[in-house]
């Protein structure tokens, strides 16, 4: 290493104070600087923070967006999710591969390109589409990807690169001029809270300062908000805990960082709506009695993370961040921003906070819960983006105004990712209690034969279920529907699900690290006509076993793809057996086995490869 690499390894390290928690903004700014991070660097970085050398190599290890070894100067991560596979990527994927004459997983000769796949991009409503560094390239097709290749190699320019993504699709994101990108929101219909009309900066804040934190959180309780990132746990009770829980220290997590397959609505948010989210976070400031908010923004999105810079110094100068806010003696509260680095399993909470206290994105074991003991080992509250909009939307209208949309149980709007087979993707808000019929009439859907609710982690339905309704109490979700179209093959959907559960697990605990692999084997059995009706009790079991057994949200939640699969459309999988119930041999041509899509085998298949916990 040379002495200016070293210099400017040991300036990121001064700059963060030396400060052991925020290895995971060193590394990435490392990774920034010279396109990975060596063993030389790893060994710098371990001296000068002072840990061991072996949690800096396996918070590397760890992270998508981090390497060891050198990669290209322009690294294309191309998504890899049903989504993007049944409109076209493995086709993206050839013409990619032809253009530079090197297999994803490589690097070409003279250290160029690197080719790579991402699970989930947050672009399921423009695919197929692909990250070229931190530029997000939607709508891809062959033609478009060799045309982006060409100019790459050409000028070697990132700007022109983006000239050319504009000139073909337009400046999406115009609601900023920071925002200077091809990527469209696509808000298809807005809401009364999140997408209703804009109000002045300051004005929730306002109406909360003149209450007391109880009485905000009292407010939030009695307009019946529940989390919106899935689990629907009451918000105002999650505060109520953090701020009993003592001490005199808080914080308060944003969590951006919406890895779910099919959803985007936070991007949406976050492009739309920025104010609203950090008004909702400063209000949970004031009613924690929190000094410090931190946004998590996931590392798909950090072309946004400009606009939202600016966002917050705008705040800063008007006095909404900062010291005795809105002339409140004693408020003091501001908000930093954490990148994350590429881990699905970062969504999950106490993983998140791992992340943020720079160590590998490993889940925490519950008790103690994050409002006890969360960030650096202090009462924290963790709220999604969608939820801190509604925050400040209540104290701004009023919790009655909030609870008069939706159901009794389910209070006021929700906002659906949709893709998938219909005529409209989009970003949908829509009140609580509408039927999934409504919704697919809403974006014209095409023929549905299935509908995937909540991302994989969430159920599969059929049409029987097309007249249930979106809530807490009935379909829950956290915000993604992908439509599902006739002739589609519904096992073949749920082994890709449960390939990206074996990608993305942390690998700690053996029922998600084993069995998922064995889940895996045995549909991937079925799918090559080898299965037997045996194979379906063995499939239930395991998964139940994997569901019950496994240390967090991810293992717990990986086997629902096979389980609502089975619930739902056991018909499907009973087609595919040697001797399938009615007694006729299944025919099956696994080449078809995604409709227009191609098989997803081959060389685009997940390889699980676990040592130690590493990935």
């Amino acid at each position: 290493m040379s002495p200016e690499s070293a210099a400017f390894v040991t300036g990121v390290c001064e700059a963060l104070d030396n400060d052991p928690t925020r290895l995971l903004d060193i590394l990435l700014e490392v990774e920034a600087q010279f396109g990975h991070v060596g063993g030389e660097v790893m060994d710098l970085i371990a001296e000068t923070l002072k840990v061991p050398r072996v949690q800096v190599e396996g918070v590397v290890s760890f992270y998508a967006f981090l390497h060891s070894e050198p990669r290209g100067k322009v690294v294309i991560r191309l998504c890899n999710d049903v989504i993007d596979r049944l409109r076209g990527a493995d086709r993206v994927a050839e013409a990619l591969e032809d253009e530079l004459g090197i297999h994803f997983g490589e690097t070409t000769p003279d250290g160029l390109f690197s080719l790579e796949h991402a699970s989930c991009i947050g672009m399921t409503d423009q695919s197929p589409a692909a990250l070229v560094n931190d530029v997000v390239v939607p709508s891809l097709g062959s033609s478009k990807a060799r045309r982006g290749i060409q100019v790459l190699k050409e000028k070697g320019d990132f700007d022109e690169l983006q000239k050319l993504l504009i000139r073909d699709h337009g400046d999406g994101n115009n609601a900023h001029p920071l925002v200077r990108s091809a990527v469209r929101n696509n808000l298809r219909q807005p809401g009364a809270v999140i997408f209703g009309p804009k109000t002045k900066p300051g004005a929730a804040l306002e109406r909360a300062l003149a209450m007391s934190p109880a009485e905000v959180i009292r407010e939030l309780k009695t307009a019946r908000l529940r989390g919106r990132g899935g689990a629907g746990f009451p918000t105002g009770m999650k505060w109520e805990f953090t701020r009993a829980a003592g001490g005199d220290e808080r914080y308060l997590i944003c969590n951006a960082d919406e890895g779910e397959p099919g959803t985007f609505k936070d991007r949406v948010i976050l492009t739309e709506r920025p104010d609203l989210v950090f008004e909702g976070m400063t209000v949970g400031g004031y009613a924690l009695g929190a000094r410090q908010g931190i946004l998590y923004l996931r590392g798909e999105y950090a072309y946004l993370r400009p606009l939202l810079e600016h966002v917050l110094e705008e705040r800063r100068a008007s006095g909404l961040l900062g010291h005795d806010i809105q002339g409140k003696p004693g408020f003091d509260f501001d908000i930093r921003i954490q990148m994350g680095a590429g881990a699905y399993i970062c969504g999950e909470e106490t993983a998140l906070i791992s992340s943020m206290e720079g160590k590998r994105g490993d889940p925490k074991t519950r008790p103690p819960f994050p409002a006890q003991e969360g960030y650096l080992g202090k009462p924290t509250s963790v709220n999604n983006v969608e939820t801190l909009c509604c925050v400040a939307r209540i104290l701004e209208m009023g919790s009655g105004w909030f609870s008069s949309m939706g159901t009794p149980a389910s209070t006021g709007t929700k906002l659906l990712s949709i893709s998938g087979d219909c005529s409209r993707h989009g970003i949908y808000e829509v009140p609580f209690g509408i039927t999934l019929r409504e919704v697919l009439e809403m974006c014209f859907a095409d023929e549905p034969f299935a509908v995937q609710i909540g991302g994989p982690s969430g159920q599969m339905v059929g049409m029987e279920a097309f007249d249930r309704k979106i809530c807490f109490d009935d379909l829950a979700t956290g915000g993604a529907l992908m439509i599902l179209g006739a002739g589609r093959n519904v096992v073949e959907i749920a082994a890709e699900q449960l390939r990206f559960f074996v990608h993305e697990s942390c690998g700690y605990c053996t029922p998600c690290r084993v069995g998922n692999v064995l889940l895996l084997e045995r549909l991937e059995q079925i799918l090559a006509g080898n299965g037997e009706a045996a194979d379906l009790d063995y499939l239930e079991q395991l998964a139940r076993s994997v569901k019950t057994t496994s240390r967090c949200g991810l293992g717990q939640s990986s086997p629902r793809p096979v389980l609502s699969t089975l619930e739902n459309f056991r018909e499907e999988y009973e087609k595919l057996l040697i001797e399938p119930v009615d007694g006729q041999l299944a025919s099956f041509d696994i080449n078809t086995a995604l409709g227009p899509a191609k098989a997803l085998t081959g060389r685009d298949s997940v390889h699980f490869e676990q040592q130690g916990g590493e990935r």
